[in-house]
């Protein structure tokens, strides 16, 4: 009887804390995403011709270098990080597909070709290896880990090439490859959500998964 109460008394304060975690990364997200849609309302991510990318550039570098500090000097950043299930931060990927859709601005002519292209398909590539990662993950296949590392790998990949095409194209003082037919811009609203926040976020993820792998 006291083995069964001292386990439901662990059972209670586990589920406490993952509430408290909860509640706690929501805030968080909740703060950074209405920050970044006042500042993209404000216009401040779109640099204009002649200006370096630099607000764009600290939006989506800061947060993991943010994460990145926390993760190291705070023994909570640390565990609710690494409680985290590796198969839901495995799932999330899966909506990476949705980057598909940067092809269908290309081809309204809303974006150019020279980011859209290598966007949408990595985008789409990464979500659709996610969902047999997952299940490989599921079903406990032998070489799991190592599909779940390469998958970050490639993900993060992605980003970075994402990332670069996009600066190079858009109008900003280092894009060389500026379309000035493209008819939609990263660094205005809705698609400065995506460098600002979605992008960043999905680092972090990525980020979280190799620390739970090298664990």
């Amino acid at each position: 009887m006291t083995a069964t109460f001292i386990r439901n008394a662990n059972d209670a304060a586990h589920a406490a804390r993952a509430s408290s975690a909860g509640i706690y990364i929501a805030a968080i997200l909740g703060a950074w995403f209405i920050a970044v849609l006042a500042l993209g309302q404000a216009g401040v991510f779109e640099a204009g011709l002649g200006r370096p990318p630099l607000p764009v550039l600290a939006a989506f570098a800061g947060p993991p270098l943010l994460f990145a500090a926390a993760y190291r000097l705070s023994p909570r950043v640390r565990a609710i990080a690494l409680g985290l299930d590796l198969r839901l931060l495995t799932a999330v990927q899966a909506w990476r597909v949705l980057g598909l859709v940067f092809l269908a601005f290309y081809d309204f002519g809303l974006l150019p070709g020279l980011f859209a292209w290598p966007a949408g398909v990595g985008d789409g590539a990464v979500g659709m290896a996610a969902i047999f990662v997952l299940a490989a993950m599921l079903r406990d296949a032998p070489d799991w880990r190592r599909r779940v590392f390469w998958l970050n790998i490639a993900g993060l990949a992605d980003f970075a090439g994402a990332v670069g095409t996009g600066i190079l194209t858009s109008n900003s003082a280092i894009g060389v490859f500026y379309d000035a037919s493209a008819g939609a811009s990263m660094g205005l609203l809705p698609l400065s959500l995506i460098p600002t926040f979605a992008v960043p976020l999905w680092i972090i993820f990525h980020m979280i998964s190799l620390l739970q792998l090298r664990r």
